[in-house]
């Protein structure tokens, strides 16, 4: 009989190769994915720490394959900021979660990251207004990120608003997801949510991170990626929809 545990880690396994590949294909999607779907088997805050390592370096490497990250970092230094700040301080909020919030908040913010994505809604701000724009929104990503784990409401949309050039965006994304999985990492460890074995464990899931996003690089060549867009968040929406379905039964219950 196969143990609790290796069903798990197999299911990890799937999971990161998943996520991996859906980023590979889209350019993003890796912490949404896999916080979605591990906190189906396990407690959000030990599924935050296992995507710290596969997402740092996968975003660090989308940081640096761009043109010139030292001005964008120049830009989107208050965004960065606020996302740090809240992250860090809200981090406990995911660590010590025992109502289920976190997966409850984490479900509706797959839910209107879905909605958003299946809209194709964009908006444009135009720069002058990003001196007050940038830390507002850096903040509430880090209140949801220090929530829930995903580092996608309101920063993805606020970043495809600034008119940035195709190259830029997906360097800006990547900076954006850096700081922002720094930032978890820093705030799990300051409420002692970041043990020794999780961050062996991270270090294992990257390499099924690694590979699926291989897969999906060779895959976006070969699909349409409007279509599978669609796919992927008629997926998220699925899944956020479960997840909040599941917080409130635990909350009534």
């Amino acid at each position: 009989m196969v143990s609790d545990f290796a069903l798990i880690c197999l299911a990890t396994t799937a999971i990161f190769l998943l996520a991996g590949l859906v980023k590979g294909i889209v350019g993003m999607g890796l912490p949404t994915v896999a916080m979605g779907l591990l906190a189906l088997v396990m407690p959000p805050a030990q599924a935050a720490a296992l995507l710290v390592v596969p997402s740092l370096a996968t975003n660090v490497w989308q940081m640096l394959a761009g043109p010139d990250p030292l001005a964008l970092a120049r830009r989107l230094w208050r965004l960065l900021a606020g996302a740090l700040v809240g992250t860090v301080a809200s981090a406990g909020m995911l660590a010590g979660d025992g109502s289920g919030l976190a997966v409850g908040v984490l479900g509706a913010a797959l839910i209107l990251y879905a909605l958003v994505g299946l809209s194709g809604l964009r908006f444009d701000l135009p720069r002058r207004h990003e001196a007050w724009a940038s830390p507002l929104v850096g903040m509430v990503t880090g209140l949801v990120t220090g929530t829930t784990g995903v580092f996608v409401i309101p920063a993805v949309p606020y970043l495809q608003s600034l008119g940035l050039q195709k190259e830029e965006l997906i360097q800006a994304l990547g900076l954006s997801f850096t700081v922002s999985t720094l930032a978890l990492a820093a705030g799990l460890l300051r409420v002692d949510a970041f043990r020794s074995e999780l961050l062996a464990a991270s270090l294992l899931a990257f390499a099924p991170a690694l590979g699926g996003m291989v897969i999906g690089q060779w895959l976006r060549r070969r699909i349409g990626t409007a279509s599978f867009r669609v796919v992927f968040f008629g997926g998220l929406l699925g899944l956020g929809a479960h997840l909040a379905c599941r917080a409130a039964f635990r909350a009534m219950v």
